[in-house]
């Protein structure tokens, strides 16, 4: 049984080896063409090393569509974008059947799969389309298919959603309800790039001559190392500041100081979103098991969408940041 374990362990780490060198090539490649975003590229692949879905919030003309179609090129997937509007219907999104006739007169109905049927999908301003279509977007996000006149489509494999979201203008906008916010595995938060790196965007885009993204992976090797995540170990220490963290930003029945200003805090799956994310962020940065550092670094990202302050906590002026930070100073 121990030389199995040893063998297993062997076969990990090589595995983890070969991955490493592949995602710094990833990493390089998209850095090609994006710059001064490291930490948004970085929280990016380790969605979707993880086998989750992102939303990217940032104001317009911060590269955030052409993020998503560099990553799709870079990571060798069937990459298709949808623009979000209050007209656009569940059909425009899952497809629909339409009616063919046969020479001989005969009728049939025909599926024609939608936009949705891709490996990575970006969903353009998430929140300008009504519920119903963003019910039709959830179903696809959760269970991986979609259903139309009761017949079952499944999605391509990998599939990810990355949706975009404008945090200022909401004049003509359905919030997300908290049921779909929850299938994000992260909440990214893209901000306006440092002086360097808006002078290297000036000089490196306004050109005759563009850089442009290479394929370094395939769907199926990206496939391989989602489940190379899934199979890393964990330390006893990141599972406990795991389980702290969570249960520290949820309301309870005895409050404290952070407990007291919190509406609704993360359920099990931000524990589960923490688990996989803190694997995915240590084999990018080439090490083989994750450490608390990692939970630090993904806690805001994945805790700050599901939770929600308290009337008397905002009118405070308290954050939700705020809150994740004194949550983490509990691990740290």
């Amino acid at each position: 049984m121990n030389e199995m374990v040893k063998v297993d362990d062997k076969a990990i780490i090589a595995e983890a080896e070969g991955a490493v060198e592949t995602l710094a090539r990833v990493k390089a490649g998209v850095g090609e063409v994006i710059f001064g975003q490291e930490s948004v590229v970085e929280r990016s692949l380790v969605t979707i090393l993880s086998g989750g879905h992102g939303l990217l919030v940032g104001v317009p003309g911060l590269a955030k569509t052409k993020l998503v179609e560099t990553l799709g090129t870079v990571l060798g997937l069937d990459a298709r974008r949808i623009q979000f509007t209050p007209d656009l219907m569940p059909s425009d999104i899952v497809g629909s059947e339409v009616l063919d006739q046969a020479g001989d007169g005969s009728r049939s109905f025909r599926f024609i799969r939608g936009p949705v049927f891709a490996q990575l999908l970006m969903a353009d301003e998430i929140n300008r389309a009504s519920p119903r279509t963003q019910s039709a977007l959830l179903q696809a996000m959760q269970e991986y298919h979609v259903t139309v006149a009761g017949q079952r489509h499944d999605l391509p494999r990998p599939f990810h959603v990355l949706a975009t979201q404008n945090p200022l203008e909401q004049e003509g906008t359905y919030p997300l309800p908290e049921a779909q916010l929850d299938r994000f595995l992260m909440q990214i938060d893209v901000h306006y790039p440092d002086l360097a790196s808006e002078r290297r965007i000036l000089l490196e885009t306004t050109g005759a001559g563009e850089a442009r993204a290479a394929a370094v992976l395939s769907a199926e090797r990206l496939a391989a190392m989602q489940a190379l995540v899934r199979r890393m170990p964990v330390g006893e220490t990141v599972v406990e500041g795991i389980l702290e963290l969570v249960r520290s930003c949820r309301p309870m029945e005895e409050t404290d100081d952070i407990t007291r200003h919190i509406a609704w805090g993360p359920g099990p799956r931000a524990s589960q979103a923490l688990m996989l994310t803190v694997r995915a962020r240590a084999l990018l940065d080439g090490r083989l098991a994750p450490s608390l550092d990692d939970v630090q670094a993904l806690a805001e990202p994945v805790l700050q969408h599901r939770m929600a302050l308290t009337f008397a906590a905002r009118a405070d002026g308290m954050t939700i940041a705020q809150l994740i930070g004194k949550a983490r100073a509990r691990i740290g």
